[in-house]
């Protein structure tokens, strides 16, 4: 505890905010100039807000150790700790003899159950608990329509929240100079025993050669994309064989960067360079407009996640077969876009989102699996792995969630191929078995005549699989299922 002299100490809860700068929590107790000592709890208990995934916690591990690293520079440790939310953090600001604590805002049910049961504790406590925004650029009461109700259809939303005026300029965090002696160091956990990394087998390969977790990972990542990239997003960004898309999903996840660093420093790189239109520059924050939609929906519609947004969906006959579901995670549809995109996932903990959409309705609506079993595999897969985004985005594809795509909008994994990958680059990267097929036949194999089979290497049914479903049968069969929920209630 600090000695009776000294000021008491300032604790700054970290949750999905792992970054210094634009960090208004942070920058809050910072401001105090008192003490600060930086938390991270690890709530897995019951309420708990869902637990991360396999590659979402080798994510989190690195993250973790790259926020310690940042903190460490700036004269704080992180300490880290693992039980009920409620509970621990009281505990640490008792051991601290804290007077204060901060924290960047939730939107999920479980986490703002926690965080309310938390600051009326601590208010009653004769502490001083406050939060903040530190995830949206507008929070989700503050968009809404003119009769005052939340939003349910997409673009009425994004205009509301243009409307509005720009998000607030983001904020930097300069402390070095600024930060008081701390009081004697917290005991705290290691982030290897917290959070251990895969060992046996290690499958997070892909992902390190793929992803640099923490603060500057995200910045480099940002300026990798506003360097090349922006200036062609709105025009390149569905075709997964093209380097076109930001990479930013999972920095945001953990809040690595914040979505007012990246809208600001898009405009303001689109301003400094003329080959940067407003048609790219529009696509892009339209896409971070999508990202504040599913928190939207998340915080007014809280059961989105494991509930059909449209009851009627409740009703919809859904089939169940282990064995299909098993090759379509293992990306063996006999499909090479719906394959190429699942084997991406598998190895780097990512999916590029046009395939992410086929890859979907191909489950949802080829093989009519609940989509609830694909988000909860995406869940476990995806180092961007969202609340809000991962559930609002499979509810979209199935259609039951808001905004949906219409029941009778099928994807064909086929036609998506061919229109968005024409040359069969993305196929030839993650399904290598077909490397040798022309770009004519890549995403119909199963019609190629023998002998360019032969030339290719390829043997139906042997070194690849031939279609699990045929499509149009496949199609009519959904539409069919579709109708029958159509009228319901």
């Amino acid at each position: 505890m600090p000695s009776k002299d000294s000021p008491s100490p300032i604790v700054v809860w970290f949750r999905d905010d792992l970054r210094l700068d634009d960090n208004p929590a942070l920058a809050a107790a910072v401001g105090e100039g008192r003490p600060v000592i930086a938390l991270y709890v690890l709530d897995e208990g019951k309420g708990a807000p869902r637990a991360p995934g396999g590659a979402s916690r080798w994510w989190l591990n690195l993250s973790l150790k790259a926020l310690a690293e940042d903190l460490a520079k700036v004269g704080v440790p992180l300490v880290l700790r693992k039980g009920p939310a409620p509970k621990t953090v009281r505990q640490v600001v008792s051991e601290a003899g804290a007077g204060r604590i901060v924290w960047n805002r939730r939107y999920d049910a479980p986490g703002i159950a926690i965080d309310t049961e938390l600051k009326s504790a601590l208010r009653d406590d004769g502490l001083v608990a406050e939060s903040f925004n530190g995830a949206l650029l507008a929070e989700p009461w503050d968009v809404k329509t003119g009769e005052g109700q939340p939003y349910r259809v997409f673009s009425p939303f994004f205009r509301a929240m243009n409307v509005r005026g720009a998000p607030a300029q983001p904020t930097e965090f300069k402390a070095p100079s600024t930060l008081l002696p701390q009081p004697p160091a917290l005991e705290s956990e290691e982030i290897d025993a917290l959070l251990p990394l895969p060992s046996r087998p290690d499958w997070a390969g892909g992902l390190r050669e793929t992803w640099t977790p923490g603060e500057a990972g995200a910045r480099k990542r940002l300026e990798a994309f506003l360097g090349d990239r922006l200036r062609r997003y709105a025009d390149e960004r569905d075709m997964p064989g093209e380097d076109a898309t930001s990479l930013l999903s999972p920095h945001l996840r953990f809040g690595e960067i914040s979505p007012r660093r990246i809208w600001h420093a898009a405009g303001d790189r689109a301003a400094a360079r003329e080959e940067i239109s407003d048609k790219q520059l529009d696509k892009f924050r339209a896409e971070l407009g999508w990202r504040e939609f599913s928190y939207h929906l998340l915080f007014h519609f809280p059961d989105i996640g494991h509930a059909n947004f449209q009851p009627r969906f409740d009703a919809f006959p859904w089939r169940s077969d282990a064995e299909q579901f098993r090759l379509w995670t293992k990306g063996q549809t006999g499909y090479p876009l719906v394959d190429a995109g699942m084997r991406e996932l598998w190895h780097t903990g990512y999916m590029h989102n046009r395939v992410r959409m086929v890859v979907a309705s191909f489950l949802i609506k080829h093989l009519m699996i609940d989509w609830r079993e694909g988000e909860a595999w995406f869940w476990d897969t995806l180092v961007d792995a969202d609340p809000a985004n991962n559930t609002a985005s499979w509810q979209w594809v199935a259609g039951s969630g808001a905004d949906a795509a219409p029941y009778f909008r099928i994807f064909n994994p086929t036609s998506q191929g061919e229109k968005f990958d024409p040359d069969g680059i993305y196929v030839k990267r993650w399904v290598p078995e077909l490397a040798r097929l022309p770009a004519s036949h890549i995403y119909k194999p199963h019609e190629a005549p023998r002998e360019m089979l032969e030339r290719a290497g390829i043997r139906l049914g042997d070194t690849y699989p031939r279609p699990m479903v045929e499509h149009a049968k496949a199609r009519q069969r959904a539409l069919d299922a579709f109708q029958t929920i159509k009228n319901a209630s």
